[in-house]
């Protein structure tokens, strides 16, 4: 890669292929030094820093920086149910994120409830089941053999997935 000084241009510019961080704006560069890094290596190790027992239940949502007003807070998504087992293992979750960047990172952690869609997921399965059987009562009534055999046949088949 060669540096090439543009005699009419302010700055120097670089020929050849670039890195994208060096493509990126001055501006966002200073957000994801500042905040991008934090959260993002926080979503990558989330398993390591809440363990296996909490891992399938929470998630963060977002991470907010300290200033000079407001401490550093981290906001973790949790299934209704799970709220006061999260609320007793916060200090353990702080020291673990402080531990794994090596510095205070946070200090403060809110917990925001959420239903499981889960359950409403289910319903829709069983509702699929139902219309398939009321297919099946109608395949049922055809007259023509062959044809009855394969709708049956492919209607077994979408019963299993």
């Amino acid at each position: 890669m060669d540096y090439k000084y543009n005699t009419k241009q302010r700055y120097k510019s670089i020929q050849g292929l670039r890195s994208f961080h060096d493509t990126l704006p001055l501006k966002v560069k200073k957000i994801i030094h500042k905040k991008g890094h934090i959260f993002s290596e926080t979503l990558e190790n989330w398993k390591f820093i809440v363990g296996e027992k909490f891992f399938p239940v929470c998630f963060p949502k977002s991470f907010k920086n300290s200033n000079k007003l407001k401490e550093s807070c981290l906001n973790i998504l949790v299934k209704r149910g799970y709220e006061v087992e999260l609320e007793y293992s916060k200090n353990i979750i702080i020291k673990k994120m402080n531990s794994f960047f090596g510095h205070k990172v946070v200090e403060k952690i809110k917990l925001i409830s959420f239903e499981d869609n889960a359950k409403k997921i289910n319903k829709r399965k069983n509702n699929k089941d139902v219309t398939i059987n009321n297919y099946a009562k109608k395949i049922r009534h055809i007259k023509n053999e062959k044809l009855k055999e394969s709708l049956m046949e492919l209607s077994k088949l979408i019963k299993k997935k």
